[in-house]
C-alpha cells in the first residue's frame, strides 16, 4: 500500500512538473509556403515535422501546408516571413541571395563532394554562423533539409575530365555564379527556362542541361541526351525558415519544439530524397544511358581550378564565409 502511494504520489508530481510545459503550447496554425510539390520529399519531411509536433504540443501546434507556390514564389514568401504576416517557408537557397548575399557560397562549383560532407557543415559550426546571418534579416532558419546534387546529362560524349566540357552548350540557370562557373569550365553556359529545356535538347539547340537525378528523370530528359555525368558540381540546401517576428512571440518550450521537430523532418526528408535519388539513378541507366562518375582527383582538379570562380564572387558572399566555409571543409576531409 505505501509503496502504490509513493509511486502515486511520483506520478502526480512528475505530471504538475510537466503541466505548466504543456500549458505554454497554444493553438497554432502554421503556414508552410513551398514551390514544390506535395509528393517531393519535403512532403513526407513536413508529415514527420508534424507527428512529432503533435506528440510535444498535445496536437496544439499544427501545419498547413501550401504546395506548388500557392501562396506565391520561395522570394514572395520569404519577404512575407519577414514582414511577420506567414509563419514559414521551405526554400532553396538560391533566390534569397538578394536579402543574404552570403547564401550565394551554397551557389559556388564543386563545393561538396558528397552528402555527408554537405550535412557535417550545414549541421555544425558554419550552418549556425549562416543562421546569424538570417536572423538578422528577420528569419529564423530551422534546419537544413535537401535540395540536393546537381549533375549534368549531355548528348555529345562521356564527361570524365575538365577538358570534356569544352565547347559543350549548356544549359543552366540565370544565375552569375552558375554562368561563370560553366564558363570557366570551358563550355557555352546557355540561360534559358526550365520549361523549353526538352525541346531545346529535342532539336540540339543546346547539347547538355545540369540538373538532379530526380529532375533528370520526371522531366525524361533522358529521351534526348545519351550521357550523365555524376559531377555533383552544386549542392543546393532547402531551408525551413521561420518568421523571426512570429517566432519571438512564441513561448520557449514552442520554439524548442519547432526546432528539434524540424530536424526530425529534416532527417526523413534527407532519407527520402536519398532513396529516390538512387531510384531515379536507375531508371536513367534503364533507359540505355550511359552514366559515369568524376573520379576523387578528377573532382579536386576541377575544384583547384574553379577556385577563380570563388575569388570573383568572394566580396559579394563575404570573405568570411568563403573562408569560413573552405576551412571547415578541410578540416572535415582531414577526419
Amino acid at each position: 500500500m505505501r509503496k502504490l502511494l509513493l509511486t502515486t504520489t511520483a506520478l502526480a508530481l512528475a505530471c504538475s512538473a510537466a503541466a505548466p510545459a504543456l500549458a505554454d503550447f497554444k493553438a497554432r496554425n502554421i503556414r508552410v509556403s513551398n514551390g514544390i510539390n506535395a509528393d517531393h520529399p519535403v512532403g513526407n519531411g513536413i508529415k514527420a515535422m508534424q507527428a512529432c509536433l503533435d506528440e510535444k504540443s498535445g496536437g496544439k501546434m499544427k501545419i498547413t501546408a501550401f504546395w506548388g507556390g500557392a501562396l506565391g514564389g520561395d522570394l514572395q514568401a520569404t519577404q512575407a516571413l519577414r514582414s511577420g504576416v506567414q509563419e514559414a517557408v521551405v526554400t532553396s537557397s538560391s533566390p534569397l541571395v538578394g536579402i543574404v548575399p552570403a547564401l550565394g557560397v551554397f551557389d559556388l562549383p564543386f563545393l561538396f563532394s558528397n552528402p555527408q560532407e554537405a550535412y557535417k557543415v550545414l549541421d555544425g559550426k558554419f550552418g549556425d554562423m549562416m543562421n546569424q546571418k538570417l536572423e538578422a534579416a528577420g528569419l529564423v532558419n530551422l534546419a537544413y533539409w535537401e535540395n540536393g546534387f546537381r549533375n549534368l546529362s549531355n548528348s555529345v560524349r562521356p564527361v570524365t575530365k575538365w577538358e570534356d566540357f569544352s565547347g559543350m552548350k549548356v544549359r543552366v540557370m540565370q544565375n552569375n555564379i552558375f554562368l561563370d562557373t560553366f564558363q570557366n569550365l570551358g563550355a557555352n553556359a546557355t540561360p534559358m527556362a526550365f520549361g523549353e529545356v526538352f525541346s531545346a535538347l529535342e532539336t540540339k539547340a543546346i547539347d547538355a542541361q545540369e540538373n538532379p537525378y530526380v529532375t533528370i528523370d520526371t522531366s525524361k530528359f533522358f529521351e534526348v541526351q545519351k550521357y550523365v555525368t555524376e559531377t555533383n558540381h552544386a549542392y543546393t540546401p532547402f531551408l525551413l525558415l521561420f518568421s523571426k517576428a512570429i517566432f519571438n512571440t512564441y513561448a520557449p518550450e514552442e520554439q524548442a519544439a519547432l526546432r528539434d521537430c524540424a530536424v526530425v523532418g529534416r532527417d526523413v526528408e534527407r532519407q527520402v530524397i536519398g532513396d529516390l535519388n538512387k531510384t531515379s539513378l536507375e531508371k536513367i541507366k534503364a533507359a540505355g544511358l550511359q552514366v559515369n562518375t568524376l573520379s576523387p582527383e578528377e573532382q579536386q582538379r576541377i575544384r583547384e581550378k574553379s577556385m577563380v570562380v570563388y575569388e570573383k564572387h568572394k566580396a559579394e558572399i563575404g570573405p568570411d564565409v568563403v573562408d569560413g566555409i573552405l576551412a571547415e571543409l578541410k578540416q572535415v576531409r582531414a577526419k
